[in-house]
């Protein structure tokens, strides 16, 4: 039996849709054959590289990595050159594995290629062997998995803002870990059909939008690239019943819906919309639960830790939280000093740490930093938090770029933020904190008005925020952008804010 993904089996309805990404449909028997083949080819790699485009091919590339029992290193296909060079240089993959049509850069000319290819020859029943290699047409193998949970499955790489990426090994302990305990806290099942349009080389695209399907026998839609008219075609009509996106995804598709019914059918049928990766600001949850009567789920997780908490869907609206840790994951939050924090009060700000199956193996070839990450068997995720009287957490910001200390209060930048986007003539926020000689560090707010030539005035917004938060919480400077600097996955990038550091 295939102990990763069990549909891909005898036994298992093999005509029934495993994945749809534009023009390429593969049924799960259609993925067995596909992915079982490119299994063969790989095994006994040490590595793999996979040049993660948005679409079927990918999706073949992890699912035969696993298969095999060979780490799967994604690549950005976005990267630039010295990133990429530096992730090449630090996992030595043996090989990448690409679509045919895929134009790999120069940077890649030394790494073996291999086509991933879809239909491969051959005919037959698919059916699981104890040997992991086959050669020559035939009947569809599936090599015996690997029995040890700690076998690395994915080394995915860090976004590198304080320094060098480092590769984060996850082991097939931590995913299925994370993605069982996912499917416990949603009732995800095989009914259930996936639509997304995340990027497949991130946590949140591949391993929940792409191994949480599969793992649990459903179908995956993915749009490619994000469109309403998309999202609209495939939980309407399409019958899908998940929506997994980020903030700037939901943000658009709040502002479309006022004048498009067809879309609030369509979010209203869906059975969960999840977003993640970057709080969604409270205004675009208040949206698109008046439109649709349905709340949005936010999960908190990272590259390290998998998934850590989650809003239950069944708990009601909790915008501005990213609900209770998941089964089998322990989270406390701690102080400067090192010291545990017990106050749920909603206002004792904590770093979070966390402890679980869930949480990675280490950094590739860096043990000191691995240790230096762990309090420990507690993890040190660098985010900032305070808990609810329930338990549920929410997150005002990291360590290193959203933690504010002014007046000698600590204030996290994620709240002055929700509170920003709470007024009407603002469209985006960011809050920094900058040196002063009084207090300490003063709040300063990065504001993108709705109307250019009319934006809210200083004082206006300073006002807005005394009265939401508290008076110290206040920005004490305000600046006008066009727009916020972004990554891929919606999350802004502060350091890319001019003169900030």
């Amino acid at each position: 039996m295939s102990a990763f993904f069990p549909a891909l089996t005898a036994g298992a309805d093999p005509g029934r849709t495993a994945v749809r990404c534009g023009a390429d449909t593969l049924t799960y028997e259609g993925l067995a054959r596909a992915a079982g083949a490119l299994a063969d080819r790989i095994a006994g790699a040490e590595r793999v590289a996979v040049w993660a485009t948005s679409g079927a091919h990918t999706v073949v590339a992890v699912v035969a990595a696993l298969l095999a029992g060979v780490p799967a290193v994604p690549l950005n296909p976005r990267t630039g050159e010295r990133e990429l060079a530096h992730v090449l240089g630090d996992s030595t993959p043996s090989a990448v594995l690409a679509g045919p049509a895929d134009a790999l850069p120069a940077g890649l000319d030394g790494v073996p290629r291999i086509d991933v290819d879809l239909a491969p020859a051959g005919a037959g029943p698919v059916r699981t062997v104890p040997d992991a290699v086959r050669t020559g047409p035939g009947p569809v193998l599936l090599p015996a998995e690997p029995d040890d949970p700690e076998v690395p499955a994915l080394v995915v790489y860090t976004s590198g803002t304080t320094g060098p990426p480092k590769g984060v090994v996850l082991s097939r302990r931590a995913v299925a870990a994370s993605l069982d305990a996912l499917a416990g806290a949603w009732s995800w099942t095989a009914d259930d059909v996936l639509v997304h349009a995340l990027p497949l080389f991130h946590v949140h695209g591949l391993v929940l939008g792409v191994l949480g399907p599969l793992r649990r026998g459903g179908e995956l839609r993915h749009l490619g690239a994000f469109s309403v008219e998309g999202v609209t075609r495939e939980l309407g009509a399409g019958g899908g019943t998940m929506l997994f996106g980020v903030p700037t995804m939901y943000h658009r598709l709040a502002d479309a819906l006022a004048g498009d019914p067809a879309l609030a059918g369509a979010l209203a049928g869906a059975r969960l919309l999840v977003s993640g990766s970057a709080a969604l600001p409270v205004h675009d949850h208040e949206r698109i639960t008046a439109a649709t009567g349905r709340t949005v789920v936010e999960r908190y997780g990272m590259t390290e830790t998998l998934m850590n908490t989650s809003v239950l869907p069944d708990s009601g609206p909790r915008p501005g939280t990213v609900g209770v840790p998941l089964a089998g994951v322990g989270l406390r939050l701690v102080d400067d000093d090192g010291s545990v924090l017990g106050a749920y009060d909603g206002e004792t700000v904590g770093e979070v740490q966390v402890r679980g199956p869930n949480l990675f193996s280490g950094y590739l070839g860096r043990p000191e930093a691995t240790a230096a990450a762990f309090d420990g068997d507690w993890f040190r995720t660098g985010d900032m938090a305070v808990r609810d009287p329930d338990g549920a957490v929410r997150l005002v910001g990291r360590r290193a770029t959203d933690l504010i200390k002014s007046g000698g209060y600590k204030i996290g930048a994620g709240e002055i933020e929700n509170a920003l986007l709470d007024h009407p003539g603002v469209r985006e926020a960011a809050v920094t904190g900058e040196p002063d000689p009084d207090l300490g560090e003063r709040i300063v707010a990065w504001v993108v008005p709705v109307d250019p030539g009319s934006p809210p005035t200083d004082a206006e917004l300073a006002a807005h925020v005394a009265e939401s938060l508290a008076p110290h919480k206040r920005p004490r400077v305000v600046r006008h952008l066009d727009a916020l600097p972004r990554n891929d996955m919606g999350k802004i990038l502060k350091k890319a804010l001019p003169g900030a550091g």
